[in-house]
């Protein structure tokens, strides 16, 4: 089982570089990046605030994309993910060009954690209609894994169309960047998964395992093999016994959560967490 990092670079005194380093130099196997685009104020906070989250986070954070392009140039073996990218938000053509192109520069690195999102107002922004947002987000996935796979391309979609065209560079991982859904536990997610993803990745590691054989199920109903799936339990706070029961159930990565804050307080926490790095 592999252990990660996850964080929201959000404080004015962050380090994104120089953590992304550190990270890797001790022996975490990747960071994921949260996504926001911004944070209306009529809509100022999320359902619940996950632990280890504060509001600033959602109103500061950077872009993930950005920001792991420049860890990709400072690290050699560190996985960048992102947890979790607003897919339905982003122009499908766009993201597909930039997330190959990440791909290149860390030589093949590269993990795209996507979610359907809670904030309606932000996705309205983008002119989406929140009510759609599921299938708008995988109409655009399905659109990308076209442009990475085929040359020339096309997709044609209820809400997404690309004609026949060229679009290079292509990822160095064939035929996909391998892609994970967040999201709550439930047939229709499990089903979506099975059809078109890598695996799953969920915040938090409740119900986990009442839910796996669940996934299983559907992906056995899809003709895929389990081994090609990940599971990925997302910013955890670790204690042993709880990374143990992960383990156990088949969980493939782990995330570890270090809260936002200045690039010290920050390198403690991960300091403080260093002993679980090579928990594999």
């Amino acid at each position: 089982m592999k252990v990660g990092i996850t964080t929201a670079f959000s404080h004015p005194d962050s380090d994104i570089v120089a953590f992304g380093r550190a990270v890797e130099e001790r022996g975490f196997s990747s960071i994921y990046l949260p996504h926001h685009t911004h944070l209306p104020v009529e809509e100022g906070a999320p359902p619940a605030l996950v632990g280890g989250v504060n509001i600033d986070d959602y109103r500061s954070i950077v872009d993930p994309l950005i920001a792991l392009s420049a860890m990709a140039a400072q690290t050699t073996a560190l996985r960048l993910g992102t947890g979790v990218l607003l897919v339905a938000q982003l122009d499908p053509i766009v993201l597909a060009k930039e997330l190959a192109t990440l791909d290149i520069i860390s030589n093949g690195r590269v993990t795209l954690g996507v979610g359907y999102g809670w904030n309606r107002r932000e996705a309205e922004s983008h002119g989406v209609d929140f009510s759609k947002r599921r299938t708008i987000a995988n109409e655009k996935i399905a659109c990308m894994r076209e442009i990475w796979a085929n040359e020339p391309a096309g997709y044609v979609g209820k809400y997404v169309e690309m004609p026949q065209s060229w679009s290079r560079p292509k990822p160095i991982q064939r035929p996909s960047i391998p892609i994970l859904f967040g999201g709550f536990p439930s047939e229709k997610l499990f089903s979506t998964i099975a059809g078109m993803a890598d695996g799953w990745i969920p915040i938090g590691g409740t119900g986990l395992g009442a839910n796996i054989p669940l996934l299983k199920r559907e992906v056995e109903k899809a003709n895929r093999r389990w081994s090609e799936i990940q599971i990925v339990a997302f910013g955890i706070f670790p204690e042993e016994p709880k990374l143990e029961y992960f383990r156990s159930i088949g969980v493939t990565e782990v995330v570890l959560r270090v809260s936002s804050g200045s690039h010290n307080d920050m390198l403690r926490e991960l300091d403080n967490y260093s002993v679980y790095a090579s928990t594999a």
